[in-house]
């Protein structure tokens, strides 16, 4: 579980398209991750260095809070073995 939540919370924030310049990113996880929850990891993580244990423990405690959208692509990616 701890390998999943630390892959979840680097995908969150790994969109390109949302990053700012600069900002680091990661390429861990997949599409469906990245762009269901990205907007979640910037409301209830921003500031938090997408690569680092604070992340996994931001996304781990506001779980309940992210979207419903967020919460599928990481039952599906769960489910789908993960990376």
């Amino acid at each position: 579980m701890r390998k999943l939540t630390l892959l979840l919370g680097f995908i969150a924030v790994a969109s390109p398209a949302l990053a700012a310049p600069n900002a680091p990113t990661s390429t861990r996880g997949n599409e469906d991750l990245q762009t269901y929850c990205a907007g979640d990891a910037i409301t209830f993580c921003a500031g938090i260095d997408p690569n680092s244990p604070q992340m996994d423990a931001c996304f781990k405690k506001n779980m309940s809070q992210m979207s419903p959208n967020c919460r599928r692509a990481i039952d599906a990616y769960k489910s789908g073995g993960g990376k």
